[in-house]
C-alpha cells in the first residue's frame, strides 16, 4: 500500500498535471449502457401540516426535470466535453419524450435509446419543500419503474446498436440502477465484444450482493457501503475496504477496483500493483445524489483521454466532492474541476507561476470577464512606496499580475554592488503575501516586452517617472484595445536610496 504524495512540492506538480490532463480532455467518444431515469422536482413552501393526516403541505411553487440514472452520466460527460453515444431503453410515454429531448439538448447521441411500448420510463419525482424559510429538503419521492430484464428481442436490438459503435469509441460505461437494461448475458457479451476491439469496460454497479453479473470487466466503482454488501464484510477502515477490493476484484476477474469513501477519498485496486489510498480534501457535504454518476463520468473520461488510473481516481475525487456540494443531479462541468484544482493548487504554490500557467489561467479569466492589470519591477527592499503603488495598481483592474526581474536581471541593471539583496524566489514571496497582488511571474529579460506579449494585459502600469523614458509594451497594449497609466510615486522612497542609508548607517557604527 502506498499513500499519494502530500509533501509541499510533490502536490503541486501533481496539480500541474492533473490540470493539464483536464485541459486535454475531449479527444474520442464514450458509449454509456444503462438505466436510463427523469428526475422530477415539485419545490414548494412546506410551512404547515396537513389537518387530515400528519404530514406536511406542500405548496408548489415551481417544477424542474432533469436527467438521471445512466442519463446523468450521460449530461457529466458533456460537462466535462466528452462527446457520449447513448444506450438504453424508454418507453413510449412522455416521460420517454422528456429524456430524449434532454438528450437531444445536450447534444448526446441517443440512437442506441429504444423506445418499448408496454415498458414505462423509469421515472423519479421529487416532493422539495423549504424548511424553516431557507433550506432545500426532500419531503418524499415517488417513483415509475419497472424491473423486468429486457426481453429477446430487445437484448439483440441492444447489441446490434453496440456492434456498430463499438470501434468507434475509446471507452464503455456500464450504469447500473438494476432497471432491468443490464444483466449478466448482457455484461459478458459487451466485456467480450469490447476486448476485441481494445475498448475498456467501466462499471457502477447497482446495489447487489452478488456482483458475478460484472465478472470480466475493466473496472468497478462501488462505494463502501456497496462494497461491504457485495463481499459481506465490513469496510469501516481503508484498509478493510482496501482487503475487500482486493478479494473482490481477484474473484470477478476485473482489472481494478475503486472503492470510494466519502470523507476518507478512494481507495484504487490494480491487478499486480499495491493499492492505493487517494485521500481527499474536506467538503461541505449538502447532497450525495448524483456522486456515484459523477465520479463514473470523471473515470470514464481520464480513462478515454489516455490518463492513468491513479491521476483518474484524483480527478474522480475532485468531481464527486463538488458534486456532494449541490443540490439533486447537477452535472459538474470541466470549467468547474479546473477551477477547483487550481484553488488547490494556489494554496500550495502561492502566487509566483510559470508563463505558461499564468497564461492560462489568464485566458480563464478574461474568458470570465476579468480586467488584468499588469506592472513590473525589482521589489527588492518592499517599502510603503512599493505597497502604496501596488495596491492603486490593483485598483484598476480586478486581477493584478507582477513581472518580477530574476536575480541576473536585476544584476544587469547595474543598480550596485550586492544587488539585490534578497533572491528571487524571497522577493516573490514577499510580493505574493500583498493580498492586492494577485500574481507573481518572474522574467530574466532586460525587458518585460515578452511577458507583456504573451500575457495581453488589459491595463499596463508603470511610475510616471517613466513618462520621458517611453513605457515598453505601450505600443502592443492599445493596438489590442487596452490602456497604459503612469502613477504618481509616493515621495521619499527609493530601494537604492534605502540601501545606501543602511550601508552608510552601518560604517558609522
Amino acid at each position: 500500500m502506498y499513500l499519494d504524495d502530500d509533501s509541499t512540492w510533490g502536490l503541486s506538480f501533481m496539480l500541474h498535471d492533473l490540470i493539464s490532463e483536464v485541459q486535454a480532455f475531449g479527444a474520442g467518444s464514450v458509449l454509456l449502457l444503462g438505466d436510463l431515469i427523469l428526475d422530477r422536482y415539485l419545490h414548494g413552501d412546506a410551512e404547515r401540516i396537513s389537518p387530515e393526516a400528519p404530514v406536511p403541505i406542500l405548496r408548489v411553487v415551481s417544477n424542474t426535470e432533469a436527467l438521471g440514472g445512466s442519463a446523468n452520466v450521460a449530461a457529466c460527460l458533456r460537462a466535462l466535453g466528452i462527446e457520449v453515444l447513448c444506450c438504453g431503453v424508454v418507453g413510449t410515454d412522455h416521460h420517454g419524450d422528456r429524456v430524449l429531448g434532454l438528450l437531444e439538448e445536450l447534444g448526446v447521441g441517443h440512437e442506441g435509446v429504444l423506445r418499448c411500448p408496454g415498458r414505462p420510463t423509469t421515472a423519479k419525482t421529487r416532493l422539495v419543500g423549504l424548511a424553516q424559510h431557507r433550506h432545500r429538503q426532500q419531503l418524499m419521492r415517488l417513483d415509475e419503474e419497472t424491473t423486468a430484464p429486457l426481453d429477446e428481442a430487445e437484448m439483440g436490438r441492444v447489441r446490434t446498436y453496440i456492434e456498430s459503435v463499438v470501434s468507434h469509441v475509446r471507452a464503455i460505461c456500464i450504469e447500473d440502477y438494476d432497471k432491468g437494461v443490464v444483466s449478466r448475458p448482457l455484461v459478458e457479451w459487451v466485456v467480450r465484444v469490447a476486448a476485441e476491439h481494445g475498448v475498456p469496460v467501466l462499471v457502477d454497479p447497482a446495489r447487489l450482493d452478488d456482483y458475478s453479473r460484472y465478472a470480466g470487466a475493466t473496472l468497478l466503482t462501488p462505494n463502501r457501503n456497496e462494497l461491504s454488501m457485495a463481499t459481506g464484510t465490513q469496510c469501516n477502515s481503508i484498509e478493510q475496504a482496501a482487503e475487500a477490493a482486493q478479494r473482490l476484484r481477484e474473484t470477478l476477474a476485473v482489472d481494478a477496483i475503486v472503492v470510494t469513501l466519502d470523507r476518507d477519498g478512494a481507495v484504487l485496486v490494480e491487478k499486480g500493483r499495491p493499492w492505493v489510498h487517494v485521500p481527499t480534501r474536506p467538503r461541505s457535504v449538502y447532497d450525495n445524489t448524483g456522486a456515484g454518476d459523477a465520479v463514473l463520468a470523471m473515470l470514464a473520461a481520464a480513462v478515454a483521454a489516455g490518463v492513468d488510473l491513479p491521476d483518474a481516481v484524483r480527478l474522480a475525487n475532485v468531481a464527486g466532492g463538488l458534486e456532494v456540494e449541490k443540490f439533486g443531479c447537477v452535472p459538474i462541468t470541466r470549467d468547474e474541476v479546473l477551477a477547483d484544482l487550481r484553488l488547490t493548487h494556489d494554496r500550495q504554490q502561492g502566487k509566483r507561476r510559470s508563463l505558461e500557467e499564468l497564461h492560462a489561467e489568464l485566458q480563464l479569466r478574461q474568458d470570465r470577464g476579468a480586467t488584468v492589470v499588469f506592472t513590473n519591477g525589482c521589489y527588492d527592499l518592499l517599502h510603503v512606496g512599493h505597497v502604496d503603488f501596488l495596491q492603486r495598481c490593483r485598483d484598476l483592474g480586478s486581477v493584478l499580475v507582477v513581472g518580477l526581474n530574476t536575480d541576473a536581471s536585476v544584476r544587469r541593471q547595474n543598480k550596485g554592488a550586492g544587488r539585490p539583496l534578497n533572491g528571487e524566489l524571497d522577493r516573490a514571496k514577499v510580493l505574493g503575501a500583498l493580498e492586492c497582488v494577485d500574481y507573481v511571474v518572474l522574467f530574466d529579460d532586460p525587458t518585460p516586452l515578452k511577458l507583456i506579449e504573451r500575457i495581453k494585459p488589459d491595463v499596463l502600469v508603470k511610475g510616471e517617472d517613466w513618462a520621458s523614458k517611453g513605457v515598453v509594451g505601450r505600443e502592443f497594449v492599445e493596438a489590442h484595445g487596452g490602456r497604459v497609466v503612469l502613477l504618481p510615486l509616493v515621495e521619499g522612497y527609493s530601494t537604492t536610496a534605502l540601501v545606501e542609508r543602511i550601508r552608510n548607517e552601518s560604517r558609522q557604527l
